[in-house]
């Protein structure tokens, strides 16, 4: 089985592009961080490539932009190319599948609504007042 699942964080805007066939795609790097804190009481992070395809690479570079979190679901794929010098690089990235919002991206403050206490009765007043009729 082959499948991943990551929060992280975005390095850098991520940016669609188009193959030569006019597919859309959108290639960006995630900051994970890991789990545990080294000696000093820091966290590390790990940072994954990653590719997406047609309407997810849209949603991706639609609604996400440097430093927002993302939730995604993929795969690892590897893949390599030889570059005009004749030297091999080899590429290990995660191939999304879903992504997703893990925090609100709205910074706006807004006043929450009052929860009522329960243990007052409401008051409806008399039906008379009503603005529609029963």
């Amino acid at each position: 089985m082959n499948k991943v699942e990551l929060v992280g964080r975005f390095t850098k805007d991520p940016e669609s592009k188009l193959t030569a066939n006019q597919v859309q795609y959108c290639q960006f790097t995630i900051a994970v961080d890991r789990r545990f804190k080294d000696s000093n009481g820091n966290r590390q992070a790990d940072f994954i490539n990653c590719i997406a395809w047609k309407q997810t690479a849209v949603f991706i570079q639609k609604y996400f932009k440097k430093g927002n979190r993302i939730g995604l679901t993929g795969s690892i794929q590897t893949r390599n190319y030889d570059d005009e010098n004749g030297q091999k690089h080899y590429i290990t990235e995660v191939l999304v599948d879903e992504a997703e919002f893990v925090e609100n991206t709205n910074k706006t403050e807004s006043t929450p609504e009052p929860i009522p206490d329960p243990t007052v009765e409401p008051n409806t007043g008399d039906p008379g007042e009503l603005p529609f009729e029963i």
